[in-house]
């Protein structure tokens, strides 16, 4: 009965270490996808972030190089912000604009990619 017990346990704790999140980035044939939990792949960091705005009710304020009126947004509404160097998906938390990224808190890497390292240059 003991050693059913270590192994359940074992077992149990090997399969949360390798559990996917959520958003997690990995590298695959040279591109980054995340974790799509539900449609149970990996995905473009794009599409990831588009199924997101989707779900939660569309992109509010659509897409654009220019942020909407400040007096006329709301608390979780989402902007595609456009800059030269790319596309970031923005979403207004806490009186302001941030990276959806840093609201969600998906992988790390969401940060880095396309036009959000430059978001608020």
């Amino acid at each position: 009965m003991k050693k059913i017990s270590i192994l359940f346990l074992s077992i149990l704790l090997s399969s949360s270490l390798f559990a996917i999140e959520n958003g997690e980035v990995r590298v695959i044939k040279g591109e980054e996808k995340a974790w799509h939990e539900k449609s149970n792949s990996y995905i473009s960091l794009e599409a990831f972030w588009r199924d997101y705005a989707k779900n939660s009710g569309g992109l509010t304020w659509g897409e654009g190089r220019e942020y909407p009126d400040y007096n006329k947004v709301n608390e979780f509404d989402l902007f595609m912000v456009e800059l030269d160097s790319g596309i970031c998906l923005m979403e207004f938390y806490h009186s302001r604009w941030r990276r959806a990224n840093d609201v969600r808190r998906w992988d790390d890497n969401f940060n880095e990619f396309s036009a959000c390292p430059n978001v608020f240059n």
